[in-house]
């Protein structure tokens, strides 16, 4: 069983930033892909960033291109997601999730941390 904790969210004014972290509890760790996910009120998760195993390729929602960078640090278990010129419509809860090989699919996911982004 993997456990995954969010943490880093919180209210920030329209241009701020925020770093969300990720931390995970196995050693196999480095082995999966991980994503970030968001879901606002009203509205269906939704993908919002992911990264391989060792941090050379990660791809990003178009929503979010050039604001938000994930990176992940395999030493300490963690991903990140830093996330810049933020709008009120980035505004949600956001989750990180593990993709376990063979890849294509998220087993593991945390409880979410809320980012509230005001006008």
């Amino acid at each position: 069983q993997v456990q995954l904790v969010e943490s880093g969210g919180g209210l920030v004014q329209a241009g701020g930033s925020l770093r969300l972290s990720c931390v995970g509890s196995r050693r196999t760790f480095s082995s999966y892909a991980m994503g970030w996910f968001r879901q606002a009120p009203g509205k269906e998760r939704e993908s919002v960033a992911r990264i391989n195993w060792n941090g050379s390729s990660s791809v990003y929602a178009d929503s979010v291109k050039g604001r938000f960078t994930i990176s992940r640090d395999n030493a300490k278990n963690t991903v990140y997601l830093q996330m810049n010129s933020l709008k009120p419509e980035d505004t949600a809860v956001y989750y990180c999730a593990a993709d376990q090989f063979p890849y294509g699919s998220y087993e593991y996911w945390g409880q979410g941390t809320q980012v509230t982004v005001s006008s």
